[in-house]
């Protein structure tokens, strides 16, 4: 900034002339204000040098051709002035204004202090803060991060709520219409009692494994309006069904009769059979139908008087029965049928074989639960009759799953044979009973009946299951032969990860 005309070299001045030269600058910037309250002082500050000297300074001769040129004599800059200023809107607060009225600010502060307030009101932008006496911004930066924080983790948080509202209400609505659900599998006949709701009714489809859910069923068949529609009664339905096809279904009439096939496969026990018919809707209990019946008594077949039950003359094939049938009707079919397969031929066998048609009973009942090849049922029944004419221990596991399952009162027993379990104190163990079981394990079909009626003609003594794990038995004449079978067959377990050898023929 230019100071008037500086062509003359400048008079030699003290310090205090020069200090309030400077001072006299300032209050000339600071306003018309400041500057009349300041005007006396200044003015005679000049006038001292040339009346004498100061009690403060040393006197300084001023030659009168040469006047001081001032700045007294120089008006402000247009720029500078603050009646050219427009006013700082709220809350924006002079910082000029504040200073000025503590105490005097350099000229480099001030100049800098005004730049600032020009740069403000060109932009039209008032400050953050207030200006602090070092010149930083309190501008709460700190709280407005820590405000940007919070807001974003409240943006998060919305945006997880929100995604799980909008699963649940998908999984809400697959659940409910079922867009890959199917017509069902299987076969399931379900009693619908007489004026059941619709809730009801879902809990029993449930229950039976028709329908996934009772509470789904119920909204669709609300959104379906049909819930006074669904009909009471005797259906066949099938498992799996989605939610509109069990309600077509139950919104028919029941059928006057269903037919059923009760299917009763080869070697079931009485316990076994009881849990196959509770699925055919039979009515009745058929463990207590199957221990006596006048259709049939065990005593004509040589059978001990204390013989507790039918176990062994339940002959297995398939029935038809209508649904809702009772068990007592199938139990008299099975006798029927058994006693038509059972000939006079077969009793003759048994009296050649030296049983009774009773034990050659049992025998092809260990036939039917340890052959799993129809190659093996004779020669298995062999082995049995060889070891009795020797008086030799039968040694089959399978009576002694069937003492398991009757200790426990299960119908099948799947587990390994424990230590403890092989020496079960039954008459069942056939390793530590000789001769014969004391009723047939299971219910033989015809062919194992056959096989124990007409054994083959060979010496075996022992057998083993194969190691090749195709379920053929290894037979063997020897105790040194049967233990090298059996040696095999623990390798091949081993080599298959402590499980049966799997068989690898086609």
């Amino acid at each position: 900034m230019a100071h008037g005309n500086r062509s003359k070299p400048p008079l030699q001045r003290t310090d205090d002339e020069r200090e309030r030269d400077r001072e006299e600058r300032a209050r000339r910037r600071a306003g018309p204000a400041a500057s009349e309250s300041q005007d006396a002082p200044a003015a005679a500050a000049p006038a001292e040098p040339a009346g004498g000297t100061t009690e403060d300074s040393p006197a300084v001769v001023v030659p009168p051709a040469v006047q001081e040129p001032t700045e007294v004599q120089q008006p402000p800059p247009p720029v500078e002035e603050p009646a050219q200023i427009p006013p700082i809107p709220e809350p924006v607060e002079d910082p000029l204004a504040l200073t000025s009225q503590s105490r005097p600010l350099p000229p480099e502060r001030r100049d800098a202090l005004l730049e600032q307030r020009r740069h403000r009101l060109r932009t039209g932008r008032p400050s953050l803060g207030r200006i602090s006496s070092r010149g930083g911004a309190n501008d709460g930066s700190r709280g407005g991060g820590r405000g940007g924080e919070q807001r974003l983790t409240r943006a998060r948080a919305g945006a997880l709520l929100a995604l799980a509202v909008a699963i649940i209400f998908m999984w809400f609505l697959l659940s409910l219409f079922q867009p890959s659900a199917g017509s069902g599998h299987g076969r399931v006949i379900v009693e619908i009692p007489k004026g059941s709701s619709s809730s009801k009714i879902g809990s029993i489809l449930a229950r039976d494994g028709v329908v996934s859910s009772g509470f789904f069923f119920d909204v669709r068949a609300l959104l379906a309006g049909k819930r006074s529609s669904l009909h009471s009664g005797r259906f066949q339905l099938k498992r799996d069904m989605s939610y509109s096809a069990a309600i077509d279904e139950l919104s028919k009439p029941p059928p006057k009769v269903i037919a059923v096939k009760v299917v009763i496969p080869e070697g079931y026990t009485r316990h076994q059979i009881s849990d196959l018919v509770a699925e055919d809707a039979l009515t009745g209990d058929y463990l207590s139908q199957t221990k006596r019946s006048a259709l049939l008594d065990p005593a004509h077949y040589g059978a001990p008087a204390s013989t507790p039950d039918l176990e062994g003359f339940l002959f297995p094939a398939t029935y038809d029965l209508a649904a809702g049938a009772s068990v007592k009707r199938l139990v008299d079919e099975q006798l029927t049928a058994f006693r038509q397969r059972f000939t006079s031929a077969d009793r003759r066998r048994a009296r050649e074989l030296h049983v009774t048609p009773y034990q050659l009973l049992t025998v092809a009942s260990m036939i039917e639960r340890e052959a799993q090849t129809e190659h093996d049922r004779p020669r298995i029944a062999a082995v049995i009759y060889n070891r009795l004419h020797e008086g030799i221990p039968l040694g089959i596991d399978a009576t002694i799953y069937y003492a398991v399952e009757q200790q426990k009162g299960i119908a099948t027993y799947t587990g390994e044979l424990t230590e403890s379990q092989l020496k079960i104190d039954s008459s069942y163990n056939t390793r530590t009973h000789k001769g014969l079981p004391p009723t047939p394990i299971s219910n033989p079909g015809e062919a194992s009946i056959s096989a124990a009626a007409h054994p083959s003609h060979v010496p075996y003594l022992y057998y083993v299951a194969g190691a090749d794990g195709c379920g053929e038995q290894v037979f063997s004449k020897t105790y040194a032969e049967f233990e090298k079978n059996v040696a095999a067959y623990d390798s091949a377990v081993k080599k298959n990860g402590g499980h049966p050898p799997v068989c690898k023929k086609k």
